[in-house]
């Protein structure tokens, strides 16, 4: 097992971190299993080259993961129980044995897994893909039967040193806040989706044209509020520092002007008096 490195956006908070990769070279595919990490959890990728150098990979929750490795249990001990591959008997979509895993995540990214045992004229191999229920393109993996038992064994031990919690934020989020400036709302609220946690930043004005009012908002992600903050205070110490600026220059002003220095006014007493 070898550990991976970070990557780092704009050199500050890593992104993805990679915790761990194997390697797997079954037949003529390598198979590549890598446990990452990013804000959203813990997940493993795999990655499939084939001889041609082509690639494709699918991404399972740690939790998927140890389910399909369940799976890959049962799908190799059905496969011992088949006789040689027989062109005469093969069902019309090469399906032999199918099964269906549902991840439901917190985020509600709900995401369907089908595994398929299938038979062609190359022979038998599983084949998983991997869809989103909210749309987005298929992608899927074919893994030869006979390396069932060695990826499953692959896959138990990054579970056994990673463990199958998926990770990620499972706390309450905290309450919305409203501030009223003047005629203006502004509207506080965190929330949560597919990408991370969020904070949502609506500001509602009246408006006179129409009997509704005006919204316009902005999203500022978790991973950049301290950076947001940061600003924000840095900007009201220069406006500070401004009105006290301009506050003092409007008193020095305001006395019918600047008093002449003391030793003027001594060298003008000590001197005679101007001849008439």
């Amino acid at each position: 097992m070898e550990a991976g490195g970070n990557n780092f956006d704009s050199g500050q908070q890593p992104q993805e971190q990679e915790l761990a990769t194997k390697m797997l070279q079954i037949q003529s595919k390598r198979f590549y299993l890598d446990v990452k990490q990013n804000r959203r959890g813990r997940f493993i990728k795999v990655a499939e080259i084939g001889a041609d150098g082509r690639r494709s990979q699918i991404f399972l929750a740690m939790s998927t993961a140890a389910e399909f490795r369940d799976h890959l249990s049962s799908f190799s001990d059905f496969y011992s129980s088949l006789g040689p591959p027989n062109p005469d008997n093969v069902p019309d979509d090469g399906k032999l044995k199918s099964e269906m895993m549902l991840k439901r995540g917190p985020l509600q990214d709900n995401r369907r897994y089908y595994l398929d045992l299938k038979e062609n004229s190359r022979g038998r191999f599983l084949r998983v893909s991997q869809t989103v229920t909210r749309g987005g393109p298929r992608s899927q993996v074919a893994l030869p039967a006979q390396g069932m038992i060695e990826f499953r064994d692959a896959l138990t031990d990054l579970l056994d040193d990673f463990g199958t919690d998926d990770g990620g934020f499972k706390g309450e989020l905290p309450e919305g806040r409203h501030l009223r400036v003047d005629n203006k709302n502004f509207y506080f609220d965190i929330g949560q989706n597919n990408r991370g946690i969020y904070m949502k930043v609506s500001e509602v004005v009246p408006s006179l044209q129409v009997k509704s009012n005006f919204r316009t908002a902005i999203t500022v992600p978790e991973k950049c509020w301290t950076r947001f903050r940061d600003i924000l205070a840095d900007y009201c110490d220069k406006m500070t520092r401004a009105h006290a600026d301009a506050h003092d220059h409007h008193q020095g002003g305001s006395g019918g002007g600047a008093a002449q220095p003391a030793r003027d006014v001594e060298s003008f007493a000590g001197s005679a008096p101007p001849r008439i």
